[in-house]
């Protein structure tokens, strides 16, 4: 899987937001469908983002 920055994902009613990706850890933001203005930034590992975004959708528009 190959991740990058404002990359969006999608699983269930929640969107995932990749803020800033380093080598170890992805800081991103956790926005509910029914509530898009607010949402919630988390840090978290590689490893964990993988295993929190396993079956989710990749819903970034394609790059031209």
């Amino acid at each position: 899987m190959k991740l990058h920055q404002n990359q969006l994902w999608r699983q269930g009613d929640a969107v995932y937001r990749i803020v800033q990706l380093e080598r170890l850890t992805v800081d991103y933001k956790k926005v509910e469908r029914s509530h898009p203005e607010g949402g919630t930034h988390h840090k978290v590992s590689k490893k964990e983002f993988c295993r929190l975004i396993k079956g989710a959708i990749d819903v970034t528009e394609p790059k031209r």
